[in-house]
């Protein structure tokens, strides 16, 4: 069901770059609809999910339905006020959040006008997909998994029929056409919320919602949440913080990580979302059951699912960025400029793909066991990593790369003005992150290993060989065809698409079958 959300997703971005391309209309609503898909993170993938769904399980362990409907009402109610409120400030205060998170569009222009208006539309899509995103984690408690997994589609679907049917109208009407975008996020807030209630009716969990702050199970995950808002979305805090940067540097810039971002997501949604939404109602019910010997099975399973799956995609990602990009996104306005720019950010990021998956299940080992503390100690370092890669590799840049010094020489020694003339910078802001993401997941994990919650299963040396194998022989193969097949802007798409399904396909078996003769067995993906 992911898969084929990702699929979606995946068609939304084609259209993106056939009918808009990279441009300032575009970087202006990137950044309008992070900051609310930031609040749907936190909830969906984070902060609220992490702290509800192992109470949902403690209520649901003692067998009474009754208590478990009144939790959800509950829950409901307080969440809907608390995002009532939180969606009507920043409504009200919209320029001055553009003004913070855009710094590099000047107040008075037209860019931040258009993105100021933008976040205006798309932000009440936060509330509507926090409320989703509770319908969803009472599903997965219940292992009711398709119907949150397919919601997302209806993102997609919506965007995709704003964009082609929506923009020819906007134009008639006078409108800048990436509005249109814009309307199409706020009605798929709604259709997710829609297109969860029926299945949640059918628990007999249909919430009737009641604001009482006061009740147990409310305060309780009120507790776990507030730290988690730091702990369980530290990669997409980091990324809103580089968008802000991002805003500062040449025109493009916010499209082209957002791009390279959207790839790097295909992997991650599919398999760490999925492997992260089922794992932690898994570790929350062998903890309520005081199961240790099961919870800790099941972390070794997920982190070497992870790392199965996580290296191959990182290979991939780096070798084979211009022609995804090319194959995918080189039509209509998306340009070949465009093209080598969103690979430059896909490389350095995707360097980070195996930590970032990892956190999809290192997270959830200690949100499962009610503690906040941990990951938000974690968080912060990684941010404050993020933070001074960032300044660090821009200042390098500047003053040792010849492009920079050029830059830092015309601007008469003004860092903004040179950091507007340099192409490629956004690609630092992307290996930033990247060292962050590994900060982070190196420390969870010693963390977890020094709580002795986690006992490594017998057989990781073994799984070590076999992977180091598999990946060389994959990247000799991907490497090989890549130096056969050079330009790809000189072919039609689909003479580019069967390139790449070669490119991608013989990777895969060189991979799958290196693991296969190394002993590997289909069997272990099952766990225990």
């Amino acid at each position: 069901m992911t898969f084929l959300s990702r699929i979606s997703g995946l068609v939304r971005d084609q259209v993106y770059a056939q009918v808009f391309g990279a441009n300032a209309a575009m970087d202006a609503f990137f950044i309008a609809f992070r900051i609310p898909n930031f609040i749907r993170r936190l909830s969906a993938e984070g902060s609220f999910s992490m702290a509800f769904v192992p109470v949902l399980a403690e209520y649901k362990a003692k067998g009474d339905h009754a208590a478990v409907k009144a939790l959800v009402d509950r829950v409901t109610g307080a969440l809907t006020a608390a995002m009532l409120v939180v969606t009507a400030l920043a409504v009200l205060l919209a320029p001055w959040i553009m003004r913070v998170f855009a710094p590099g569009f000047a107040p008075d222009s037209e860019q931040a006008r258009l993105a100021t208006l933008m976040l205006q539309i798309t932000f009440p899509y936060a509330l509507f997909i926090s409320l989703a995103s509770l319908v969803g984690g009472v599903l997965n408690s219940y292992q009711r998994f398709a119907i949150p997994a397919l919601s997302p589609i209806l993102l997609n679907i919506s965007m995709i029929s704003a964009a082609v049917c929506l923009v020819p109208h906007m134009k008639a009407w006078g409108y800048e056409p990436v509005l249109a975008l814009a309307w199409g996020v706020f009605a798929a807030g709604i259709l997710q919320l829609a297109f969860q209630l029926p299945s949640l009716a059918k628990l007999g969990l249909l919430p009737r919602p009641r604001l009482d702050f006061a009740h147990a199970g409310v305060r309780k995950i009120m507790k776990l949440m507030v730290p988690t808002l730091f702990g369980s979305s530290v990669a997409q805090i980091n990324l809103l913080l580089n968008t802000l940067v991002a805003s500062l540097l040449i025109s493009g810039s916010v499209t082209w990580l957002y791009f390279s971002d959207r790839l790097l997501e295909f992997p991650l949604g599919m398999f760490g979302v999925a492997i992260g939404t089922v794992i932690l109602p898994h570790l929350s019910g062998r903890h309520a059951v005081s199961d240790p010997q099961g919870y800790s099975k099941g972390l070794d399973w997920g982190f070497r699912l992870c790392l199965l799956i996580g290296i191959p995609a990182c290979i991939g990602l780096v070798v084979c960025a211009e022609p995804l990009l090319a194959t995918l996104f080189q039509y209509g306005r998306f340009t070949g400029r465009d093209v080598h720019m969103g690979s430059l950010s896909l490389m350095a990021q995707s360097l980070a793909v195996p930590a970032f998956l990892l956190v999809k299940v290192l997270a959830p080992a200690f949100y499962s066991r009610q503690d906040t503390r941990t990951p938000v100690k974690a968080a912060l370092v990684s941010m404050a990593v993020n933070a001074s890669c960032t300044v660090l590799f821009l200042v390098l840049m500047l003053r040792f790369s010849p492009m920079g010094q050029a830059a830092f020489a015309q601007a008469n020694g003004s860092w903004l003005e040179a950091l507007q003339k340099v192409e490629g910078a956004h690609a630092l802001l992307a290996l930033a992150i990247a060292a962050a993401g590994w900060v982070n997941t190196i420390q969870l994990w010693w963390y977890l290993r020094r709580a002795g919650v986690y006992q490594p299963q017998p057989g990781w040396g073994r799984f070590a060989v076999q992977l180091a194998v598999a990946s060389v022989l994959m990247t000799a193969v991907v490497v090989a065809l890549r130096l056969f097949w050079v330009d790809w802007a000189q072919w039609l798409w689909w003479e580019r698409a069967l390139r790449l399904s070669a490119l991608v396909g013989a990777g895969g078996l060189v991979y799958a079958a290196g693991m296969l003769l190394t002993g590997y067995r289909p069997r272990e993906l099952r766990g225990h």
